[in-house]
């Protein structure tokens, strides 16, 4: 913002109007209204023509009501030049116009200039407070709590000051500046409000002071929806989920927020089945689900593979018609994220073209799901349309497509999506260097995979693991022994604790016959205090996943499904493999 004019000297005589029927009492309501219903281009112009016509634009108070009629506007610039047209400026009038710059990430310098240039005497806590909560809003926490400590050394700070301070240490997890804001307030005295105490257990929750949190949650004389749903989605971040419930089970009343946060709290934690429980007594209480526990629920079926309890979900949401305006496209993404983690593509694909507005995160999904289901082509097709619809893609989208590429070997195509990564602004990870290599390794070109790695350790470094494993993984398809030594050597020296190299290498030994090396690569494992992750499989029966491994007499039901299977072993001819019989020997 350029230097700001001094203001002009006030001298205190009456400014007739040229209009004597015209008075403040009339313009004012007339401002007011222009304000409240937004309307500046009609009533604000009006209203401002008028002040120029009866000279009543001396008056302060009109003239600062004018400035904040501007301050609506996106652009502050018609808001500033009300304001340098002010005879005698105020705090409000700075106030003002400290409102309209601290709306855009591009004018924030503006106010912060603004704050620092304006009087003394006008400086106070309402102009603290609109820079600190803007700058907060903005994502530039730190700077918010630099100006916060002006605040405490200028003027006695408020409740909307202690909110917006609390806000910024949540936002960077500042946990010494909260704590000196909490003291600051116990100190002075100030009357702690509901909204402030909700603001500072929700900062402590979000820096991971639960117990400092539960403290002052237990100070509080009065607590609201807000209060209790903060502890619990404190208690859910910090993998506490016990005490969550707990929290939840002492609630007065249970609200759909506090469904939802209890809810997504377990789905984020790794425990969909309890998620799903939640959801369906949240049902069962008669509650609506609100979009984002709706979503959590999705996301619960989607990393279950439960895709008939997702259809469920997906019926319950066509039939409330939740979500509509324009049916949520949180809801939408959700929906397609679990139908393609199922493997049900063709409902992915009717969802999508029946969405009113799509997001990066849509196209992400749709490229991503047909790469994970083998359908490389259909994939690289979305990839297109969303290039053609002006969509930037990610680097998200461009693992998934090269992946697809891989899968489907088009190998030419993955190299040149590659050298077009750049020209979207994004930089190739070693994870998109890995997909090549794994195209390479599938069509059967080892050597030049091999020579490709060696070309990346200087760009991505250690990265490059997963280029070496890709490799050894199409060394075992194609039973390239000389190469698969030299990969596994160098990925013996990567990743010494990874058992899954030394079983892959041992494997490829004995699918070529040589099992003494096979016997020597388990035994130098085992050496190791290396084990092999154990593998597991499940299925879904009437909504709910059952899971097995090897020789499993876990489940409730395994007397009868072990009696199930000798009945089918009576009518199957059993082969041998002779390569797990001899491993079996290792």
């Amino acid at each position: 913002m350029g230097r700001l004019p001094p203001p002009r000297a006030f001298h205190r005589r009456p400014c007739l109007p040229a209009h004597p029927g015209v008075t403040v009492a009339t313009v004012l309501p007339l401002i007011e209204r222009a304000i409240s219903v937004g309307d500046v281009r009609r009533l604000g112009r009006a209203a401002h023509a008028l002040l120029v016509k009866t000279a009543l634009t001396h008056h302060t108070l009109l003239s600062n009501r004018l400035v904040e009629l501007y301050a609506t506007l996106p652009s502050p610039a018609a808001s500033r030049a009300a304001f340098e047209d002010l005879p005698h400026r105020n705090a409000h009038s700075y106030n003002n116009l400290l409102a309209a710059l601290s709306r855009g990430t591009a004018t924030l310098p503006d106010a912060l200039h603004l704050l620092d240039a304006m009087p003394a005497s006008s400086r106070n806590a309402v102009s603290y407070n609109t820079v600190i909560s803007a700058l907060a809003r903005h994502g530039r926490e730190g700077e918010a709590l630099r100006v916060d400590r002006c605040l405490g050394s200028e003027v006695a700070f408020d409740r909307f000051a202690v909110v917006s301070a609390a806000s910024a240490c949540a936002g960077i997890g500042a946990v010494r500046p909260l704590q000196q804001l909490h003291g600051a307030v116990v100190v002075s005295g100030v009357e702690v409000t509901v909204i402030m105490a909700n603001a500072m257990v929700d900062a402590y929750s979000k820096t991971g002071r639960m117990e400092e949190a539960r403290m002052l949650f237990n100070q509080m004389g009065i607590r609201d929806t807000v209060s209790w749903t903060s502890m619990i989605a404190g208690y859910c971040r910090a993998k506490r989920l016990d005490e969550a419930v707990q929290v939840f089970g002492m609630m007065p009343e249970q609200d759909t927020i506090a469904w939802t946060a209890l809810i997504s709290g377990h789905e984020q934690n790794g425990e969909e089945d309890a998620a799903l429980e939640l959801f369906e007594q949240m049902l069962a209480e008669g509650m609506a689900p609100t979009p984002f526990a709706l979503v959590s629920s999705l996301g619960a079926c989607a990393k279950l593979g439960l895709v008939t309890r997702g259809k469920e979900v997906h019926g319950f949401v066509l039939r409330h018609c939740i979500g509509s305006d324009p049916f949520n496209i949180f809801i939408h993404n959700a929906l397609i994220d679990m139908y393609s983690k199922c493997g049900d593509m063709a409902t992915v694909t009717a969802v999508f073209e029946r969405m009113p507005e799509r997001d990066f995160i849509s196209w992400n999904s749709m490229v991503t799901g047909f790469s994970h289901n083998g359908q490389g082509k259909q994939s690289l097709a979305v990839f297109k349309r969303m290039l053609e619809a002006q969509v930037q893609p990610t680097y998200v989208t461009f693992l998934a497509v090269l992946t697809a590429c891989s899968h489907a070997g088009l190998v030419s195509d993955g190299r040149r999506i590659l050298e077009s990564m750049q020209h979207h602004g994004v930089e190739p990870r070693a994870e998109h260097y890995a997909s090549i290599i794994d195209a390479l390794g599938r069509n059967r070109q080892l050597e030049e995979a091999s020579e490709f790695i060696k070309g990346l350790s200087s760009r991505v470094g250690p990265g490059t693991t997963g280029s070496w494993g890709a490799l050894l993984g199409a060394c075992r398809v194609h039973g390239n022994i000389e190469i698969a030594e030299k990969v596994a050597e160098s990925l013996f020296q990567l990743e010494p604790g990874n058992s899954g190299r030394y079983v892959m290498l041992s494997n490829i030994y004995a699918a070529a016959g040589q099992w003494d090396d096979a016997r020597r690569v388990r035994a130098l494992m085992k050496g190791k205090g290396l084990r092999k992750d154990q593998a597991c499989s499940w299925i879904e029966v009437r909504s709910a996943k059952h899971m097995f491994v090897a020789d499993d007499t876990s489940h409730c039901e395994a007397k009868k499904i072990y009696e199930m299977l000798d009945k089918l072993f009576d009518h199957m001819h059993i082969v041998v493999d002779p390569i797990e019989d001899q491993l079996a020997l290792c």
